[in-house]
C-alpha cells in the first residue's frame, strides 16, 4: 500500500467569487451613499476584478464593498491581490487579481518549512502549481498541516486528497 498523503493547494472557487462579485455590485447600486459616484464591480477577464467610482475614496470604499463579501462567501483575502486606485479619465479605477496556485518561490519556502520541521518520512514534492506531501505515518502529516495553518506564507492554502 502507498504511503498516506496530502496535497497543499491554493485554489478559489469561482462560483463564489462572483456570487461576491454580485452581490457587490448589488450592494454599490442601492447603498444610499454610493448613490450618483459611478461606482461599480465587473469581471476584467478570467481571473481579473475591476472596479471603478467618480473619486478614489469612493473607490477604495467599493473595494472595501466586495472584501466584505468575500469575506462573508469564505474566501480568504490573501487570494485577492488589489492595486490602488488610478484615474482613468474622470473616473478611478482599481484592479485586482484571484490568486489560483502556488509559485514556485512560494512552493520551495513551503517545501523548505516542511524539511526544517525534521519530521523522520516526511517528504514535500512540488507538482506544478500545488504541493504533494507524503509520509510513512498519518499522525507526521497531520502535524505537517498543523505546521503549515501556523505559518504565514501570503497565499490561501487549502489541504486535500488527504488518504
Amino acid at each position: 500500500m502507498a504511503d498516506p498523503s496530502f496535497d497543499v493547494v491554493s485554489k478559489v472557487d469561482r462560483q463564489e467569487v462572483d456570487n461576491a462579485l454580485n452581490q457587490a455590485s448589488k450592494e454599490l447600486s442601492q447603498r444610499f451613499d454610493f448613490r450618483g459616484t459611478g461606482a461599480g464591480v465587473s469581471w476584467s477577464g478570467e481571473e481579473g476584478v475591476t472596479i471603478e467610482a467618480e473619486t478614489e475614496e469612493r473607490c477604495r470604499a467599493a473595494v472595501d464593498v466586495f472584501k466584505e463579501k468575500l469575506i462573508k462567501r469564505g474566501i480568504s483575502l490573501k487570494a485577492f491581490e488589489v492595486g490602488d486606485p488610478a484615474p482613468s479619465g474622470r473616473i478611478h479605477k482599481v484592479t485586482g487579481t484571484i490568486v489560483q496556485g502556488i509559485a514556485s518561490d512560494k512552493a520551495k519556502e513551503i517545501s523548505k518549512t516542511i524539511r526544517d520541521e525534521k519530521l523522520k518520512g516526511v517528504q514535500a514534492q512540488i507538482q506544478g502549481d500545488q504541493l504533494r506531501v507524503s509520509g510513512k505515518k498519518k499522525d507526521d502529516l497531520q502535524a505537517v498541516i498543523a505546521l503549515l495553518k501556523g505559518k504565514d506564507f501570503g497565499i490561501a492554502l487549502q489541504f486535500t486528497n488527504y488518504r
